[in-house]
């Protein structure tokens, strides 16, 4: 039967489809932060009141002047425009017309401008722009990494919850390695051992046994995070100086590219795992959607019977996909430790393993869509070290929530109907 509110074709005529259902999840998520910037932001700012924002570090060709704006104006200006994305959001849903990326983005540095602009009102300090974007970028690189690895085995239909563990291996071995060597390089070459490695055992459960993918991650998890502690209590620990004392990978500045003001030191004075980061992104967004490897990947994750008749080995193909995943988060657990030549300590990934996968659902399954989420998740954790230098109002409980909200607020609010590889976590047999 027809739908009497269905779409209709050129000529105004009932089409007899069904009309997709409205989503309002990023409408009234956009409602929500227009509110909060208008009530809380711009309402909340001292009257008269002014923040000030370095925008330029020693090393630039030139230096930018500090800039300083006024509280109210700007807030009140940012919430309006957040208002008529908001506004301009909820005509799209009820015409049923898809939004671009952008809106969303706005939506974001708005609100996040807006924020820095209330939380630095009248404060002696001035807030470092330079400084958050490259603490962003770095916190942004185990998310990646681990987004990279749970959109590798899930695209092949393996459900990779395990990502946490795999980045708390490839951390431990990573300083183990590199302090015993006394070279960070070699510990970046035993991080993605360690995280094939839980990988290896994930795919022999999950794929050679058919045991429930989720159960199998979650127990590796437990199994790693306890396994590191207690060789972390009783060996590391009493000999810290000689097992877990690594040296930290040199930053590497890229001439010229490095000396731009504000993005010269975000994106080419880092480390090389920062590079490597770049180059992941890319090969695997080109490999993804441009190879057979990528189509064969896909096939296997979205139809695998249809891929096994085509002559494709379906849990080959998924034992080999699943093992790179887990050497990709490995090598993002090397950034907790040689990347900041820090010693591992007790569960120090701190649960970025569950933010990675919430990273790859915002990002839709896509390399270059888990990065954005991975840098939006990686600036809340910068922006909490930032608000503590300069003196906010906001209490210290809560900034260190932040990274944990913006995940929610994204997950809950941003990503709408998405929809995952459609053979993910359905074991195959012929």
């Amino acid at each position: 039967m027809k739908n009497p509110g269905g779409p209709t074709d050129d000529r105004g005529a009932l089409t007899g489809e069904v009309a997709p259902p409205i989503s309002w999840q990023a409408p009234v998520a956009y409602w929500v932060v227009a509110a909060l910037t208008v009530l809380v932001f711009a309402l909340g700012a001292p009257t008269g009141s002014e923040t000030t924002f370095s925008l330029a570090t020693s090393k630039d060709f030139f230096q930018l002047a500090p800039l300083t704006v006024p509280a109210g104006p700007v807030t009140i200006g940012l919430g309006v425009l957040v208002a008529a994305l908001a506004g301009y959001a909820t005509y799209a849903a009820v015409r049923r017309v898809k939004v671009g990326v952008w809106v969303p983005v706005i939506v974001g540095i708005a609100f996040l401008l807006a924020f820095l602009v209330w939380s630095g009102a009248d404060k002696g300090n001035a807030i470092a722009v330079p400084n958050m974007l490259t603490q962003g970028l770095v916190f942004a690189v185990p998310l990646a990494f681990g987004a990279m690895a749970g959109l590798v085995c899930e695209r092949s239909g393996i459900i990779n919850i395990a990502i946490e563990g795999q980045l708390l291996a490839g951390a431990f071995l990573a300083a183990v390695v590199a302090t015993l060597v006394s070279n960070p390089y070699a510990g970046l070459l035993a991080a993605p051992l360690a995280g094939a490695a839980v990988a290896a055992v994930l795919a022999w459960f999950a794929i050679t046994y058919r045991v429930d993918q989720i159960i199998v991650g979650v127990v590796l998890n437990v199994l790693v995070t306890g396994l590191t502690s207690f060789l972390f209590s009783t060996v590391l620990k009493e000999n810290s100086s000689t097992l877990n004392s690594p040296p930290r990978l040199p930053v590497i500045e890229i001439p010229l590219l490095s000396q731009i003001p504000i993005v010269g030191p975000m994106l080419f004075r880092q480390t090389i795992l920062v590079y490597i980061l770049f180059v992941t992104i890319a090969v695997l967004q080109v490999m993804l959607f441009r190879s057979r490897w990528g189509l064969r990947m896909r096939a296997v994750g979205e139809h695998p019977k249809a891929a096994d008749t085509v002559g494709i080995k379906v849990n080959r193909t998924r034992w080999r996909n699943t093992i790179l995943g887990g050497a990709i988060a490995g090598l993002g657990g090397a950034s907790f430790t040689i990347a900041l030549g820090l010693a591992f300590g007790k569960e120090m990934t701190a649960g970025r393993g569950f933010i990675a996968l919430a990273a790859m659902i915002l990002g839709r399954w896509s390399p270059r869509g888990a990065l954005l989420a991975a840098l939006l998740f990686g600036l809340a954790e910068a922006l909490r070290g930032t608000l503590s230098i300069v003196g906010s109002p906001i209490p210290a409980q809560f900034l260190s929530m932040l990274p944990y909200l913006a995940t929610i607020f994204a997950v809950a609010g941003l990503v709408g109907r998405v929809r995952a590889p459609a053979a993910e976590g359905i074991p195959y047999t012929k």
